[in-house]
């Protein structure tokens, strides 16, 4: 099993819980605004112990094209973010979002 089937299984098996809507503030930043749809898959452990963050995109199907990995100063942790139905300018948009403020992050596209 490749990481991308793998990711793929991960995302088919847990429901994506959307938290944070597009154009909605973040909680802490109220300046920030999310971009696209921001949340979490359901019943899962990421690096900050809630679920595994996810970006949702406009293709309505849970295909997974890529990850970002990103650093965050203020809260001195990495974490993995899972592109899920992003377009190639909405992957452009998430990485503009995070690499700004405290945090950067690089993307992984999925090749295959």
């Amino acid at each position: 099993m490749t990481f991308w089937d793998a990711l793929d299984e991960i995302v088919e098996k847990h429901r994506i819980v959307i938290d944070r809507p597009e154009g909605s503030p973040h909680p802490r930043f109220p300046d920030s605004i999310y971009p696209l749809d921001y949340g979490y898959l359901d019943g899962t452990s990421g690096g900050d112990g809630s679920g595994i963050d996810v970006w949702r995109g406009s293709n309505n199907q849970k295909t997974v094209v890529g990850t970002i990995i990103t650093i965050d100063l203020l809260k001195s942790d990495t974490e993995v973010k899972i592109l899920v139905g992003c377009t190639d300018e909405e992957v452009e948009i998430v990485l503009r979002y995070l690499n700004s403020y405290t945090q950067s992050g690089i993307l992984v596209k999925r090749e295959d």
